[in-house]
This record gives C-alpha cells, structure tokens and sequence, in this order.
C-alpha cells in the first residue's frame, strides 16, 4: 500500500527576483501544507535559482501544486525527483559531547561515515558530514549516547541523474537476490 502522505522531493527553477520565495512558500501555507525542508541556491546559469523543497503528500496534491507553482510569475520549471533517478545529498554539522575517555569512540564512528572532524575543543568535537538524509539521521543516532549539543543541517539539495540509473532501485534489487547464509 503507498503512503498517501508521501514525501516528495521538488526542484524548481526559479528566477532570481525579489519575492519569488516570499510567494512559493506563501503557496503551500494558505493551503495548509508544510515544507519540510527547503535549500536554495543559485544554478549553472546567473539570475537562476534552484529550490529543493521536501513536501509531504499525496500525488493529486503534489499534481495541484506543481500546477499552481508554475503559474506564479518566477517559477520557470518544476521537476518532481521523487519518481525519477536522482542524486539527493544533505550537510549536516553535529557538535557532540567527547571528552578524553569518549573521544576515540567518535572518530571510530566519524571514520565509519567519512565525516569529518572540523572543530575540536576539550570536552566537545564538531562533525560535518554529507549524504543521502538517510546517513545522516544514522549517525546522529548513533552519536546520541556521547552528548548532542547542537545540530545544523542544510535540507535536502537533489538533481536529477544524467544516467538515469536508479541506484536504490539496484540496492533493493541486490538485497533482494542476497541469498541467506
């Protein structure tokens, strides 16, 4: 069964204007949807920008407001990377307890996830690390035990893969062929 409230990652191309996200963002809150998360930033091409925004919903609502964000003076295209192959990636920087005695418990973990190390202090180390959302939620998981003291992330910033390979499709497809030992 699909989850109605589905999340489903957006790409749109935006034209660098004052109030174009005023108006996007004011789209989805008169009609009662939240953005879960939202990155922007400028493209390959000067007075364009691209906006990665994760919505929950279903596909009639994701269909509606696709409709109606092209119909708003900025928007130039809109792409829903949620059914298509996609390259998805977030930052994330974690300042997380560690003094003398924890300290190399988290480099284990910081290797383990090819984080890196990028403030270091007597009682507290500060992590960056990239990836799929996935990753990130699993390390800050794992990181929980020694102390969160603080957490920033990016959201979730996607493009569409130029080779159209989906690799999670390939990586249920491997899991699912593994044969139990």
């Amino acid at each position: 069964m699909v989850d109605p409230l589905m999340k489903h990652t957006l790409s749109v191309l935006v034209e660098d204007q004052s109030g174009a996200l005023s108006r996007i963002s004011g789209l989805f809150a008169r009609r009662g949807y939240n953005i879960e998360s939202l990155a922007v930033g400028p493209t390959e091409q000067a007075g364009i920008s691209r906006l990665t925004m994760v919505v929950a919903g279903d596909d009639r609502i994701l269909e509606q407001m696709t409709r109606q964000l092209l119909k708003l003076v900025n928007v130039l295209e809109v792409i829903d990377l949620t059914v298509i192959p996609a390259v998805e990636r977030e930052l994330m920087l974690v300042k997380v307890q560690a003094d003398a005695t924890s300290r190399g418990a988290v480099f284990d973990l910081v290797q383990v996830f090819r984080a890196k190390v990028v403030d270091v202090a007597d009682t507290a180390l500060t992590l960056e690390v990239v990836g799929d959302p996935g990753k990130l939620v699993a390390l800050e998981q794992l990181l929980r035990p020694f102390g969160i003291l603080e957490i920033a992330r990016t959201g979730k910033v996607a493009l569409q893969r130029a080779s159209g390979v989906n690799s999670e499709s390939l990586k249920q497809q491997l899991s699912e062929t593994k044969v139990p030992a």
